[in-house]
């Protein structure tokens, strides 16, 4: 493309086509359902398709996912949407939140990830680095908001966690590294464990489909040895 061309695009003397506005959706790096956005703003029908996770095309890939899962025991791992709600998960995960909130306020959370940590009567009472793990994970949803500035279930999410006491009053920027801090962990205390925990995150490679790319492999690794002798124990007992 000519940057002349680009230019008449910018300012609006010249129309893209359906295959311009997904060349330049592809060179920004663009997420999908914002590419549909994007062609609707031009005139152009949605090209990238948002398959329920129901449908039978989806049984193959949820398998594999669940079988992932199933070999990260008995370390914890989940699959969340978009809206961060937790569609797949391991017996691990399960556990290590039963023993950290009432079934009462897991029901109150739906099983949505950021709710569960940042409203009072979830983990955040048992988050010993709460001041370091809490904006770590609010700046990572505050990005993807930003992302996806179309997406208005996730911006609902995200005006509702601000709105949770003591949010406001988060540390504003990046924290510095703690003594030997790796990553930022996630330290968990309660009056019967203490864990230490970092995350990880995967994605399906190359996704056409919306759901597929909005889907996160989320998995609890232990930062020490204590905690893996811990979390080895919960899944010999469960």
């Amino acid at each position: 493309m000519s940057q002349r061309h680009l230019s008449f695009l910018e300012t609006g003397r010249a129309s893209p086509s359906r295959e311009m506005v997904v060349h330049l959706a592809i060179v920004l790096d663009v997420p999908l359902r914002e590419r549909n956005t994007w062609l609707g703003a031009a005139g152009y029908a949605s090209v990238y398709a948002e398959t329920g996770l129901g449908e039978g095309a989806m049984t193959q890939v949820l398998s594999t996912l669940d079988l992932i899962l199933t070999a990260h025991q008995p370390f914890p791992a989940y699959v969340v949407d978009r809206r961060w709600d937790v569609v797949l998960t391991n017996l691990a995960a399960a556990s290590l939140t039963a023993r950290l909130v009432s079934p009462a306020a897991a029901a109150m959370f739906g099983g949505n990830v950021l709710r569960l940590t940042f409203h009072p009567e979830g983990l955040r009472s048992h988050l010993v680095n709460w001041d370091q793990a809490a904006p770590a994970l609010l700046h990572r949803l505050e990005r993807e908001a930003a992302e996806r500035p179309s997406d208005e279930i996730l911006t609902e999410l995200l005006a509702e966690v601000r709105g949770y006491p003591g949010i406001a009053d988060l540390p504003d920027g990046s924290m510095l590294p703690r003594g030997d801090d790796l990553a930022v962990p996630l330290h968990i205390r309660t009056s019967d464990f203490d864990l230490r925990l970092f995350t990880t995150i995967a994605t399906i490679g190359a996704p056409y489909d919306i759901t597929l790319e909005e889907l996160r492999l989320e998995t609890l690794l232990p930062a020490d040895p204590e905690t893996e002798a811990a979390l080895r124990r919960f899944a010999a007992e469960t």
